[in-house]
């Protein structure tokens, strides 16, 4: 397989990498402190194209492929994770699910506008007893003729507090089990629609997390995905391909921790010497060296494979599960090898190690992950 960047692919990574370094990192420690939702810096994301990167022309995207979708979202995750996961949602998630599985008109009203910015999206599936048991749906949308009564509760939801458009997953008929749920758009504004107060949460603060409520929020029949009894099918394919952006982030959060433990290593000094003359340190840096690597083709496997229309559930999983145990061992290393000052915000890699543990939890706790790798390897 040849993983030979393309020379877009290589332009679209600068792109990320310059936005990051200039764009989002001067403020990015603030932002985390006051969990600030850096609305306009994601229309600046927007201008740039990297709301809507695989999205068709047609539809006001980019046109681009998965790897150069993951070549940026990895460069956004090396300074700001927060603004990384408002990207992902919108393009893995909304993006992709409304352009793949969307009828024209739910195209031009809501992905056009998605795909440049101008809206963001929210996926919106977790429940208080419905996270990794995602079938367990407690939201009902009954059918009302030429609506839906939509009622129930959402959790731990991002983009949440800022979002225009809303995928909403609900149970129509229970009976049915995972057959009986639909997928709704629902919009910002509408009678019965609540968004509950912000998530005060351990890691990427600078995107907000809130709860939703739906008391008799009707919805147009216009606004389901699919046909009816499709909104399972239309979760667990859309949060496949989720995984791949998820796994991305962690990827970007481990490389942004060893980037950041190299340059460290080579100006503190400790027993008269600079710390990456010191075996132990050596040694640490290999290790994280090591995982990001393993990490990187992994990704690049799975992105791949997406866009050549392969079956990639196995590789996003993988992906995914190995990413994000790289986040979390190389932005903990990242602070042992700074030791007082890993602790400390301003070095940033304490944000980086809080960042790192959500991409072992969303789109799949790695437990899911694990479950869905050995089914595919067991079959």
């Amino acid at each position: 397989m040849n993983f030979t960047l393309t020379e877009e692919q290589r332009m679209i990574q600068q792109m990320a990498k310059d936005f990051a370094e200039n764009v989002l990192k001067p403020g990015v420690i603030e932002r985390d402190e006051k969990q600030y939702f850096p609305r306009e810096l994601i229309t600046q994301m927007g201008e740039l194209g990297f709301m809507g990167m695989m999205v068709s022309p047609e539809y006001n995207g980019g046109g681009m492929d998965t790897v150069s979708y993951v070549l940026a979202m990895i460069e956004i995750s090396k300074w700001d994770a927060s603004a990384a996961v408002i990207m992902s949602v919108n393009n893995s998630l909304v993006c992709w699910g409304l352009e793949t599985f969307g009828t024209e008109a739910q195209k031009q009203k809501y992905l056009t506008k998605l795909a440049t910015g101008e809206m963001i999206g929210s996926f919106c599936l977790s429940e208080p007893e419905a996270g990794s048991d995602a079938t367990n749906q407690n939201t009902t949308a009954i059918d009302n003729g030429d609506h839906y009564l939509l009622n129930g509760t959402k959790n731990w939801i991002t983009n949440a507090g800022h979002a225009d458009v809303y995928l909403v997953i609900a149970h129509t008929d229970k009976e049915k089990k995972h057959k009986g749920i639909n997928c709704l758009i629902v919009e910002r504004g509408m009678e019965g629609f609540e968004v509950a107060p912000k998530e005060n949460k351990l890691g990427i603060r600078g995107s907000d997390t809130h709860a939703l409520n739906f008391n008799d929020v009707k919805v147009p029949k216009e606004n389901r995905i699919g046909d009816d009894g499709f909104g399972f099918t239309f979760a667990m394919t859309t949060l496949n391909g989720g995984r791949i952006g998820i796994a991305a982030q962690a990827l970007g959060i481990a490389e942004g921790s060893l980037n950041l433990a190299l340059a460290y290593s080579k100006i503190r000094k400790s027993f008269k010497t600079e710390l990456m003359n010191h075996q132990a340190i050596q040694f640490k840096l290999a290790d994280m060296a090591t995982e990001v690597e393993a990490s990187r083709w992994l990704l690049l496997k799975a992105a791949a494979e997406k866009d050549a229309g392969l079956d990639f559930v196995l590789s996003a999983s993988m992906a995914k599960l190995y990413a994000s145990k790289t986040a979390m061992f190389c932005a903990t290393e990242s602070i042992q090898i700074h030791g007082g000052n890993g602790y400390v915000k301003e070095y940033h890699v304490e944000r980086f190690f809080r960042d790192a543990k959500i991409t072992e939890i969303y789109e799949g706790t790695s437990e899911i992950q694990r479950m869905v790798i050995s089914r595919n390897i067991l079959k």
